[in-house]
């Protein structure tokens, strides 16, 4: 009963730490000019819950950071990107900061 107890324990805590994740990052399709950076960054800035929005051309990556206690669901941002004109490839959650995730990108473009 103890191992059930704490199956569920640690699933509850792996759920809420996914639905209260501060960064979504996506692998978006379709981007290829600075338009298209600025478009995306328009839309995803029309959420009130987005705090700041980050865009890769290069390596096709789109990451919102959300404000304090806010949520965008995937099916909210998939509808956004793609009646914008893009594919969403993945989304990730996590609580990775926007300049963590810049640094990243810039790191792995430096090493190819």
């Amino acid at each position: 009963m103890k191992t059930l107890t704490r199956t569920v324990f640690l699933l509850l805590m792996a759920a809420a730490s996914a639905v209260s994740a501060k960064t979504i990052e996506m692998d978006v399709n379709g981007l290829v000019c600075a338009f298209c950076a600025q478009g995306i960054e328009k839309t995803l800035k029309s959420f009130d819950a987005t705090a700041e929005v980050y865009v890769s051309l290069e390596n096709r990556i789109v990451a919102v950071a959300l404000k304090d206690g806010a949520e965008l669901t995937d099916e909210e941002l998939t509808k956004a990107i793609t009646d914008s004109g893009y594919a969403v490839v993945a989304i990730r959650r996590s609580d990775a900061t926007l300049q963590a995730i810049r640094d990243r990108v810039n790191r792995e473009a430096d090493d190819e």
